[in-house]
């Protein structure tokens, strides 16, 4: 008996002529690595990001805004943010991600852009994605 089976083919990043090698490898990594696209979290979607340093709460508001806490300095509560996406750590960022082995960048209302330490796992807490039943780690290492 046998039986076949078709797997979806995934939509991964293709290497673009116009970018260095540099950047293309980085983007590449980002997808073997894993994140989170904020536009993908529902909207109250709670995310536990840790990096080296910290452990962020991040609740998603939608629109690229979240609440976010976990730092004792610029946010030991939660305060409303901008999550402008995650860096490599040069100048180049990809929008409105979460990514592990990057840096979250952040805006905040006080203290203006905030680049985080590197992030070493991504946590849902809830049913933040769309199919998530229970707690589940998204990207961990």
């Amino acid at each position: 008996m046998d039986i076949e089976r078709t797997l979806p083919i995934p939509d991964l990043f293709k290497p673009h002529p116009n970018l260095s090698d540099e950047v293309n490898r980085n983007i590449v990594q980002s997808e073997i690595e894993g994140g989170v696209n904020l536009d993908d979290l529902l909207e109250g979607g709670v995310l536990e990001v840790e990096t080296q340093h910290r452990w962020y709460t991040i609740v998603n508001c939608g629109l690229g805004k979240a609440l976010i806490s976990g730092h004792p300095k610029f946010c030991p509560d939660p305060v409303l943010v901008g999550i402008v996406g995650s860096t490599w750590g040069g100048s180049m960022l990809r929008l409105r991600f979460i990514g592990r082995g990057m840096h979250l960048e952040f805006w905040h209302p006080n203290y203006r852009t905030i680049t985080t330490s590197r992030i070493v796992a991504i946590r849902t807490t809830d049913q933040s994605m769309p199919h998530a039943s229970e707690e589940e780690d998204v990207y961990s290492s």
